[in-house]
């Protein structure tokens, strides 16, 4: 497990101007992506003096290993043409194969330095300033956080922790990688996960041991004596978690690819392993997670709308039947969805899913 303070880890990059709660698993949930998304900033009409809006973009993709050109168009993923948001949080798995060198030897930061920088010059392309205030690295695994200009004055404490649930139990090739930061009177915490992979029978309990492990061992430097600078993800205002989780669906594999051509959702939904073991009291329990009205994000051929296994003719490939691997999830109060949806960039064998969220920050009058 490595905590570390701003002062080392937050890659700061001037502008480029060029609970699963019951409800929720029985299909009743907290948020519904039809709610008009609020204006940034605005402040609420019962607590005009202390309570802010804001709004996020989240987003978890799995790039397969691929290296990003620098022709890559980020636009219609970060939505730049569309409006702008007040915070932007970036997680990315897999940004370099996952091979024994890559896992065991020095890290490749080159690759996380030409993400934060395609990243960089699409935000910052309009008139528009945003920093980067976090940017870690571990394997695979890459979490980058950028904020609008103006709020950078009342943002303090940022930190990271990584923990490492990979290769003998602590490499990290799985895991997690964590940023927390108090802005105004509020604290954020986003967790960016890579959990066990498999699609056997029992690899979701690995998937729950990881995520556990997640949520135990994650912690933070405390800077000062108040509460403002908690240490475990669970004690901060606003929790988010992002990633690709890896749970599949428990049913066999043909079913599952006739279901997911009949786009029946719900049905595929009732044996997604994520739901089914929150619901079960085991993993995620408490976590809340929108309406998934959209395909199975995993597993495609690259640069392909065809799920792995669909080509025939194809002979010695692994079975892989579609399941939505990566999610958003968030825990406690202050936090409303406004759009959960997938994205179509095809440069991987998973699509990248977008949470679009508006939370409450408490700020002093």
């Amino acid at each position: 497990m490595a905590t570390t303070s701003l002062s080392y880890i937050c890659t700061l990059l001037p502008p480029v101007h060029v609970p699963f709660s019951s409800a929720m698993v029985s299909g009743v949930h907290h948020f519904h992506l039809s709610q008009p998304e609020p204006s940034s900033s605005r402040t609420r009409s019962d607590h005009m003096d202390t309570t802010k809006l804001l709004r996020l973009l989240v987003s978890t993709w799995n790039v397969g290993g691929v290296q990003p050109s620098r022709e890559l168009d980020l636009d219609d993923w970060l939505q730049t043409k569309e409006t702008s948001y007040d915070i932007y949080v970036l997680g990315f798995q897999e940004i370099v194969p996952l091979s024994a060198k890559n896992v065991i030897g020095p890290e490749k930061s080159s690759v996380a330095t030409r993400w934060n920088s395609l990243i960089g010059s699409t935000l910052n392309r309009r008139n528009q300033c945003f920093h980067c205030i976090a940017s870690k690295q571990m394997v695979g695994i890459l979490v980058s956080v950028w904020v609008r200009d103006d709020l950078i004055q009342h943002l303090r404490h940022p930190s990271v922790s990584s923990i490492g649930c990979g290769i003998m139990g602590f490499l990290g090739n799985k895991g997690s990688v964590s940023v927390r930061f108090l802005l105004h009177k509020t604290s954020f915490c986003f967790i960016c996960c890579h959990l066990a992979s498999g699609g056997r029978r029992g690899d979701e309990m690995q998937r729950n041991s990881h995520a556990m492990e997640i949520l135990s061992r994650t912690s933070f430097t405390k800077t000062c004596s108040s509460t403002s600078s908690p240490q475990k993800i669970l004690d901060h205002d606003r929790v988010i978690l992002l990633g690709d989780l890896n749970y599949r669906i428990s049913l066999p594999e043909s079913e599952t690819r006739l279901l997911v051509q009949q786009k029946e959702w719900n049905v595929l939904l009732e044996k997604d392993q994520l739901r089914t073991e929150a619901a079960a009291g085991g993993a995620f329990e408490g976590w809340q997670e929108g309406n998934i009205l959209f395909s199975p994000t995993y597993k495609y051929y690259p640069n392909s709308d065809e799920y792995y296994g669909c080509v025939h003719g194809k002979k010695h490939e692994k079975r892989r039947a579609p399941a939505w691997c990566d999610r958003i999830l968030w825990y406690g109060k202050g936090v409303k969805l406004n759009r959960y949806e997938r994205c179509e960039a095809r440069l991987s064998d998973h699509r990248a899913v977008r949470a679009i969220l508006t939370v409450e920050v408490e700020s002093t009058k």
